[in-house]
């Protein structure tokens, strides 16, 4: 097949070499002391911190979910690649984990240069946020796979800790206070039911004002995945336990790191539903139970802590702009998170 007939097939070589050209201007403004080998190699490298005592790497996968279609929608393609790395970043931290390197992989089909240049440009702007490489990454286009214009985003991360400064939430202990870190929105999760209420129920435009949030859809929607490592990592050794607040809400990530006899009960007057979940809700007529499974309802992240602690996490916290709250407490009782009242 000549590279004429393949791109009748629909594949754009030249187009393909022209983003992988802009691909590697973002990828190499990111390396960092820790990068080896040449941008564009087969494989991406990076040395392991010197003065570590017993290292272990820290790895995770994921990727944004049907955000990307909110984003063809509104035509930006560049939060979502922030979205990528601060959600990754995140699903490490919560092991006290720090990132040194991010790999990515955009799959779809009839994406231009400025499509997959602009997706990448916001995953190198996440990694350099973090001081953290973008050792490499595959760009495929599969047409008759994905339709015309659609992709799929996804990422690996790697971090490293101490083996015995790893959390791992064995350290959780009744009596501890639950401590919420705001979310932005609705971050990288539930976007299959937000689209559907907001789309297909309220038959509303990426354009159009949002309800009481005071933002577009296309805005509200689309307000990146916040990264908590700033906030976390000056007082990450004063901490019992963290968990990422994502796919299965509160209830199914926060239970992911309490130990047998570990009861973890949420004040649910600790805090006001941001407007965008209250639209959601009312909306979509979803019951309190779902929108429980299935959003973050404003909490982003929880840190499990001493009581005495909370003031220093809290001031950290604040210094990157971060709304906290303490949101529950720890109690001896079955292993499980109840909500009250």
């Amino acid at each position: 097949m000549t590279e004429r007939q393949y791109a009748a097939a629909g594949v754009n070589l030249a187009g393909a070499d022209e983003a992988k050209e802009r691909i590697g201007r973002y990828v190499a403004a990111t390396r960092t002391e820790l990068s080896v080998g040449a941008v564009g190699a087969f494989g991406g490298m990076v040395r392991v911190p010197a003065g570590m005592r017993k290292p272990v790497l820290v790895m995770s996968t994921d990727g944004v979910g049907t955000k990307v279609l909110v984003a063809r929608q509104a035509g930006r393609y560049d939060t979502v690649g922030e979205d990528l790395v601060n959600h990754s970043v995140n699903d490490i931290l919560v092991h006290a984990a720090r990132p040194i390197a991010f790999m990515d992989y955009i799959a779809g089909s009839g994406l231009g240069v400025r499509e997959i240049a602009g997706i990448v440009e916001g995953i190198a702007r996440g990694c350099t946020s973090h001081a953290m490489a973008l050792a490499g990454g595959e760009t495929a286009q599969m047409p008759g796979l994905y339709q015309p214009g659609h992709y799929d985003l996804a990422g690996t991360i790697i971090g490293i800790v101490e083996e015995d400064e790893a959390l791992h939430g064995d350290r959780i202990l009744p009596g501890d206070v639950l401590l919420a870190y705001a979310s932005t929105g609705l971050h990288t999760n539930g976007y299959t039911l937000a689209r559907r209420i907001v789309f297909e129920q309220l038959g509303l435009q990426v354009g159009d004002r949002l309800g009481e949030t005071g933002q577009s859809v296309a805005d509200a929607l689309l307000a990146v995945h916040r990264s908590y490592f700033r906030a976390v990592m000056p007082v990450i050794s004063q901490l019992h336990g963290l968990a990422h607040i994502t796919g299965g809400g509160i209830g199914g990530n926060l239970v992911r790191i309490l130990p047998e006899q570990c009861l973890a009960v949420v004040d649910t007057t600790s805090w006001t539903l941001p407007p965008l979940f209250q639209l959601l809700q009312q909306a979509g007529q979803v019951s309190t139970a779902e929108m429980r499974e299935v959003f973050n309802l404003g909490v982003g992240l929880i840190a499990v802590l001493p009581a005495e602690q909370v003031a220093a996490a809290q001031t950290a916290a604040a210094l990157e702009k971060i709304p906290t709250w303490v949101l529950g407490e720890v109690r001896r009782g079955v292993r499980e998170v109840r909500f009250s009242p």
